[in-house]
């Protein structure tokens, strides 16, 4: 995918203008447009420069993002955030502000209330007239762009909210000044009674004053939508642009884009870490809240991993980078975050199906209204003053910014709480999953099982251990790193078996002092040796037992001949039944898939307090699983493991724990930062309350329409005596989009805690 930043966007009419444009390139196969970012994404195979000249086409202006591995990215990104329309906002404003009240005292001031001008004034109504053409001019000129982007709309065939401003402003102007050559006319041939009916004529103050109101409602947007942003804003910043490099027992203060994998750097306390790496020498507490959410510092000592933008609170770490630049956690994050908002979500398309056609409507339906009202008799000021209010109270950008700012913010929230959704799409989704399948081992439990109870047959206890130890050695299974650390505290030394060989999802095979050592489940065990009758009665009565009380059997053979068995129990999270009944109250029904037999998952299930229990599921089989439960509904997997990949993908939402595998992650559709089950449920939440948002936000943008347009165009005049002056509608359209962005704001006062019921 590759980012271009794009300049002269003012709605969401110019962002399906350049979407469209860069869609019909041979060779794109996938466009999107953020107007909330001015930003696009391009998928296929087409040239930057071929790209660049479509958009240019549209009648806008695009430059390629840079994608440095050391750092240019993250600094485009910062940049393409980066407000620089609001200052010059602001000093057209001023300014505007400035002449529009000199005007507004003349036009209004002594026209409805008779405050007093200089005498030069009195009774010199073209006088008056030519004053406010003039200020009227200078604000025009101050708010030129409104009319070049406007009618370059127009020239384009792709007419704009800055079309429909410059229309409305345009016409007031013209038919204003027709309104002043036409009064000197009559002051030429001293028609008195003339002269005042062309003096009430004047619309210069509107077509100043909706130049103005629209200029003020694109300031509150623009610093509305730059709270949007604050998020990503914030993680930026976190990034570190030193680093203390160690070469030869130096330390040296470099860039951070003078760190090389390998490299070793010193990180004092007080300080953040600059890159990923593992710690070297030292030991101190880390502070990883910045990419967790989490405060409570975690312990580092040598071996451990550390991650860059975290705070080293209390001891000297020496560190070796191990993941440079854009391959950082915190960089993958920072990408997470901004492609999410850079992608759209499905319900965006009707809004932007909308967009599309809006303006041209509007620009009828103002064209309409002129000809009616000039049908049924009223004068050329009163039709054009309705047609002018269409032109400038509808309002495509509230319509246009009801979904991105939405995503941007809740995708923002999510990212300081550690939970962070790789896509709009994935944020939108996550919120409608009715089934959730959560993988045991690292999701339900710690994933750091523990010999609970030894059970040899015909041996002695420390002759099983040692068996048992020396084949479980070169095994990756979670639960032969109990046995490991059981051999670890006990000092075993006893070197690992030959011809290893592990049977996926049953069991491990191997050669010791030339005796053939076998492990495993007891479906296995019991394929490949011949066990006495009275032995395997009283073995499966003792399996029973253990499993029961949710521990994993595991059964060890010698030369055809039982050994005996380890009870093996892995540590449920403390926050596993908490998180699984929040997600019952949400009304999501909770499956465990584990590969351990049905008694134990059984023992593991009531515990946990999971609504259903899948046994025996082999790692390569979890896929097929997932496919039987979306026949029931949407499913969401949770998982952490390489075998956890093919399970996520296949689900309609894949959510990684964070301490997984970077496959897992890759795999996933969210990423939970903490590895805390509660985020499941606390991520499903926050896609919910941001897809309420959007409804929300749809909402009022089609009411408004909906309702100001008719008002604007005088439908109700006849039924409720209401009509709209064209500067009341100039100042509704500037304050729709503020309040759709507002809303999406309240975004930011989502509560990750406890949560009851949902019925969203």
């Amino acid at each position: 995918m590759e980012q271009y930043k794009v300049k002269g966007m003012s709605c969401a009419a110019c962002s399906a203008r350049v979407e469209k444009a860069v869609s019909a390139v041979d060779g794109v196969t996938n466009c999107t447009v953020s107007l909330l970012t001015n930003s696009m994404s391009v998928e296929g195979t087409a040239d930057a420069a071929t790209i660049i000249r479509a958009v240019e086409k549209a009648g806008y202006k695009a430059s390629k993002m840079k994608a440095g591995k050391q750092s240019g990215g993250a600094a485009d990104e910062e940049d393409a955030l980066k407000d620089t329309e609001t200052p010059l906002m602001r000093k057209r404003l001023i300014a505007s502000v400035v002449l529009l009240i000199p005007l507004m005292y003349v036009s209004m001031g002594h026209m409805m209330w008779n405050w007093p001008l200089p005498p030069f004034f009195e009774g010199n109504h073209v006088a008056m007239g030519l004053v406010q053409l003039l200020f009227t001019i200078a604000i025009m000129v101050v708010n030129q762009k409104f009319f070049v982007n406007g009618f370059k709309g127009l020239i384009h065939r792709a007419p704009n909210m800055d079309t429909l401003v410059a229309l409305g402003s345009a016409a007031s102007f013209i038919y204003s000044v027709y309104a002043l050559f036409a009064m000197t006319d009559a002051v030429v041939k001293e028609q008195e009674t003339q002269v005042m009916h062309y003096m009430h004529e004047f619309y210069f103050e509107s077509a100043a004053m909706i130049l103005t109101l629209i200029t003020v409602g694109k300031m509150l947007e623009a610093k509305s939508k730059g709270r949007t942003t604050d998020a990503l804003k914030g993680l930026m910043k976190l990034a570190p642009k030193t680093a203390v490099l160690v070469k030869d027992g130096v330390e040296l203060t470099v860039p951070i884009e003078q760190l090389h994998i390998g490299d070793l750097f010193a990180v004092r306390p007080g300080e953040n870490i600059p890159v990923d790496g593992f710690v070297k020498e030292g030991s101190s507490a880390v502070n990883e809240s910045a990419l967790t959410g989490e405060s409570i510092p975690v312990d580092k000592n040598p071996g451990d991993p550390v991650s860059a933008a975290t705070l080293n609170q209390s001891g000297y770490l020496l560190c070796e980078a191990t993941r440079v630049g854009e391959d950082t956690t915190l960089s993958q994050i920072i990408h997470m975050v901004s492609d999410a908002a850079a992608t759209k979500a499905p319900i965006a398309k009707v809004a932007d199906k909308v967009s599309g056609v809006f303006v041209p409507v509007v620009i009828g339906i103002a064209i309409v209204t002129f000809i009616i009202w000039m049908l049924v008799g009223r004068p050329v000021g009163y039709s054009l003053a309705r047609a002018i209010s269409v032109l400038v109270i509808s309002c495509p950008c509230a319509l246009g910014l009801a979904t991105p700012v939405a995503i941007m913010v809740g995708n923002g929230v999510g990212a300081k709480h550690g939970i962070l959704f790789k896509t709009a799409v994935s944020l939108e989704e996550t919120g409608k999953v009715q089934i959730v399948a959560l993988d045991k081992t690292g999701t339900i439990t710690k994933g750091e099982p523990r010999v609970t109870d030894i059970y040899p047959v015909g041996c002695k206890e420390s002759y099983l251990m040692h068996a048992a130890y020396a084949l479980e050695q070169k095994s990756e299974h979670p639960l032969a790193k109990a046995i490991i650390a059981w051999g670890d505290v006990n000092n075993q030394t006893e070197a690992g078996v030959e011809e290893f060989q592990a049977v996926s999802g049953n069991g491990l095979m191997g050669v010791r002092n030339g005796k053939r050592l076998q492990g495993g489940n007891w479906k296995y065990i019991s394929g490949q040796i011949k066990i006495a009758k009275e032995e395997e009665a009283e073995l499966c009565k003792q399996a029973d037992v253990y499993a029961t009380e949710g521990k994993t059997p595991l059964f060890f053979a010698e030369d055809g001949k039982i050994l005996g068995m380890v009870a093996v129990a892995d540590v449920m999270k403390e926050d596993s039944p908490e998180a699984i009944a929040e997600l019952k109250n949400m009304g999501i029904h909770v499956v465990m898939l584990t590969g351990d037999n049905e008694q134990t998952a059984q023992a593991i299930g009531r515990q946990a307090g999971v609504d259903e229990v899948i046994a025996g599921v082999l790692p390569d089989g979890k896929e097929a699983v997932i496919t039987n439960l979306q026949k029931k509904g949407k499913v969401a997997m949770v998982g952490d493991g390489v075998n956890d990949a093919p399970a996520l993908t296949r689900a309609d939402m894949g959510i990684a724990i964070g301490a997984g595998t970077d496959i897992a992650i890759d795999a996933a559709d969210v990423v939970l930062m903490k590895s805390r089950l509660l985020d499941v449920s606390a991520a499903i939440r926050l896609s919910r309350a941001t897809l309420r948002n959007i409804h929300e936000n749809l909402f009022w943008a089609f009411i408004y329409n909906i309702i100001g347009i008719p008002l604007a165009a005088g439908a109700w005049i006849h039924l409720f005596g209401w009509t709209l002056n064209p500067m009341f509608g100039a100042a509704a359209m500037s304050l729709s989009s503020f309040c759709v962005v507002t809303n999406a704001l309240r975004l930011n006062l989502f509560k990750f805690g406890k949560k009851q019921r949902e019925t969203a």
